[in-house]
Formats: C-alpha cells, structure tokens, sequence
C-alpha cells in the first residue's frame, strides 16, 4: 500500500519515498516556549504525532526530530516582564508542554533539541553562509542572510520578493541590501542571554536555529519537514535558503507538510478577541485529551478547524461509545489497524475518512478490528485510564512509571533477566513500551489490566 503525502513545495499529492529505506527521517517545528501552548500548538503535534505513526508501521526506523525554541524574543519579552530568569520562563513552558503532549498522547519524538543547546552550530553555519557571501555582517555585529543570493527565494511560498515585500509590510532598513534579508545573528547585551561568537556577544536569530538542529540531528537533506501552515512564510522560506546556500544541497527536505489553523467558534483565535484557548485551558476544565485529539483530528489536516463546544459534546459522546467498547470485551490486540484504515492514513493522513471507518468497524461488529483501529490512532490516551480494582488513575501511573524506572535501572546494571521479566510483565498487563535512546514511553492497550500490575513476577 502505497503512502501518498501531499508535498506544500509542488502543491499536489505525491508517493513518499525515503531517501533512505532504513532511516526515515522527519523534523518538525515544534513550540517557542514562552507561555502555555494553544491548540492550534496541539493541534500541529497531534498530526504529526499520527504520521509518524503511520511512517513506523511501514518503514523500520524513524528518527523523528521536534525542536524546541528555547531563545527569543517573546520569551526574553516575558522574562524582563516578569523579572524572571529566561531558564526559569523557559523551564516552566517546557513543563506545560511535556504535560500537554502527554494528555493528548503524543509520542515523544526521537529527538527534542533546544536551541540553545546548539549554538556552536548556528555560529559555525553563519560562518560559512558569510565565506560564501551568502550572509553580511553590519558595524554593530548583526548578521544578515542576504535574498538576492539565492535565485530560487520564494519557491516555498510561492510568491516573488516584490509581492513578499508588499505583502508581508516589510519594514525598510536601509542597511540591509534587500528589505527582506534577515537576522542570522543579533547583537545584545551582556544582561541578556547571550552568547560570545566571531561578530560580538549576541543570540541567534529564530530561522537559523531550525537549520542547524535539523542538519546536525538529520543531515543536510532529509525526508519530510513540518510545521504548522504560517511557518510556510518567512520561517520555512528562510529555512530553505540559508540551508541549501551553506550545505550546497538542492533541497532542505523532499517533502514539505503544514496544518492549518485552529478556528474558534467561527472567528480566528485572537489573545485580543478574548478566545485564545490553550490545551491547558481544556486540562483545568477536565475535557479529556482524547476528546482533544479526536476534535483536532476530525477535519483533515491541511484545512482551517473550527473549534466548538459542540464539537467538543459530539466527541466526547464518541469517545465514550468506544472507550466502552474496549474496555468491557476481551479482545485481540495487537496494535495493527484494519486495511481500510490504513488506506485512508496513507492517503494523505485522510483522518477524517479513518474514522468514517471506525463507525463502519462498530456497526459490523468487527471489535477486534476496532479496538487495533482505536489504539493505532491513538483515542486511548493515558488520562482515560479507567479505575479498576479500586486503583485510581494516578496510582496507576505511578505504578507504571515505578516499574519502568525499575527497568532502567536493571538494563543499565546489565541485569537483563530482571529487564525482561519487568518488561513482560508490563506487556501481560496491557502496557506497550517503547524504547528512544535513553527514555523510555509507555501508552495502554484497550485491553489494559491494572490487577497484573499487583502480581510477582
């Protein structure tokens, strides 16, 4: 069955093939971590969350890469607000993000960077991009990527510079040599953040960092690069440029996917309109994270989504209907969707169409079909955990979180015995996990029971 994806760069679906059958390499924007995250934040991880789903049932490794933005200029703006620490803003938006993604049982990537952990790499790429003449530097030490440079500008997008430069409002500063060049580099203060490089004591610029992460993490070119659809300009344009110019590459990435935006009740999500939602808006209110991701899931993933309470009402009476479903037969899992599933999925992530056929599945009473559907799309979101045998949702994380931590030890004492007896046991109780690198993620089977979770092993 083949994977089409719908490729922003050529605008038209296109068969996905791998640079490298062994090695499916994809990397994603992920949050500039200033604040809580919104939906349209949620929305963007959940996606991509679900092709790279899809990407592991058909190919055999995946590395996965979602950075987080960990130096800028909203963040910087919020720490001298506040008078906090950048470390401790930064810290505390990390904190809602990974509570946020695990509520909407988003997988861990392979690799989550912070860009501040990659600054020697940002210097040494804005060192060649200015050997090249790619890149200028100004009296004051900022370091601008010069457009005029790079003949294929605005091939992302689609637009030409003077269409950019009208459109976007451009503001005209006469040291640039073209108004839409930007900042590789910018100088500050030793009382900001900061860092020593050849132009002075100065931060990267929020473009550059993108490019270095990606290329360190997944080469000079990789498969698939995503984000959500106002990334597409300047960030990813400026992405494409700067990245091709210094690796003398043809391309960033052979597939370019975006979201679209997250609406609320008909109007665009505005702070200044009083209905920006975050995903921890929906925790406080105890709307369950698979209700979330049903919602955000439920229109297709390159269109606008409305987000309304009556969405969110029709989804949680569906998520209901099939958590009861899993939870009260004895079922056949084994974590494989049916053939009209994955057809969808591979079709461009039709989400949507999936689950037209998630009703069909009930409807036919093919249960276990079903139940593999639901787990592989991810509905049974750990905060769904049913109480069983009197053990209330908490201590049966912590249970689990115990033995997995236990296991850890065990592997890296080399008491591998022990590993697999603790990892058997998890598995018998209905709890999948799965190994990255030195972490380890764990999600429950529809079929999950906590009372094994008491036994010996």
């Amino acid at each position: 069955m083949e994977l089409t994806l719908y490729n922003s760069y050529s605008r038209k679906k296109e068969q996905f093939v791998p640079i490298d059958h062994k090695r499916v390499t994809v990397y994603a924007c992920g949050p500039t971590v200033y604040g809580p995250g919104h939906i349209g934040n949620g929305r963007s991880a959940i996606v991509f969350d679900t092709l790279t789903r899809v990407l592991r049932y058909k190919f055999k490794n995946i590395i996965y890469a979602r950075n987080i933005t960990d130096v800028d200029d909203k963040i910087i703006a919020r720490s001298s607000a506040e008078n906090k620490p950048v470390n401790e803003i930064t810290s505390e938006a990390i904190k809602w993000f990974i509570e946020d993604n695990n509520y909407l049982n988003v997988n861990k990537p392979t690799h989550e960077p912070k860009a501040t952990q990659y600054i020697s790499q940002m210097i040494a790429m804005i060192e060649v991009l200015i050997l090249k003449k790619n890149a200028y530097v100004l009296e004051d030490g900022e370091v601008l990527f010069s457009v005029n440079t790079f003949k294929s500008y605005g091939s992302l997008s689609k637009q030409n510079l003077e269409s950019m430069i009208v459109g976007n409002r451009v503001d005209i500063d006469r040291r640039k040599k073209n108004p839409l060049d930007f900042v590789l580099w910018k100088p500050t203060s030793r009382n900001n953040i900061g860092w020593d490089s050849p132009w002075g004591y100065g931060r990267p610029g929020w473009h550059i960092e993108c490019s270095a992460m990606s290329k360190e993490i997944l080469g000079e070119t990789f498969d698939i690069h995503g984000g959500g659809i106002d990334l597409i300009f300047p960030h990813h344009e400026n992405e494409t440029a700067q990245s091709i110019c210094a690796n003398n590459k043809n391309s960033l990435a052979n597939y370019w996917m975006h979201n679209g935006f997250v609406n609320i009740e008909g109007q665009k999500m505005s702070k200044s309109l009083g209905n920006y939602l975050t995903v921890e808006d929906l925790r406080k209110k105890n709307i369950d994270g698979a209700v979330i991701r049903f919602v955000l899931l439920s229109t297709h993933y390159r269109q606008p989504l409305d987000w309304t309470n009556r969405k969110v009402t029709e989804a949680q009476n569906i998520i209901n209907k099939w958590s009861n479903v899993t939870n009260n037969r004895d079922l056949n899992i084994n974590g494989i969707p049916t053939n009209k599933i994955l057809e969808a999925l591979c079709d461009d992530l039709n989400i949507p169409l999936a689950i037209t056929e998630m009703h069909k599945l009930l409807k036919e009473e093919d249960y276990d079909g079903f139940a593999n559907s639901f787990f592989f799309l991810g509905f049974n979101s750990n905060n769904s955990i049913k109480s069983k045998n009197n053990l209330d949702k908490q201590t049966i994380k912590e249970m689990i979180n115990l033995l997995i931590v236990e296991r850890q030890t065990a592997r890296k004492n080399k008491d591998y015995r022990k590993s697999d007896l603790i990892r058997i046991k998890l598995e018998k109780a209905g709890v999948t996990i799965n190994d990255l690198g030195n972490e380890t993620n764990w999600t429950l089977k529809p079929n999950f029971n906590p009372s094994s979770l008491l036994t010996e092993n």
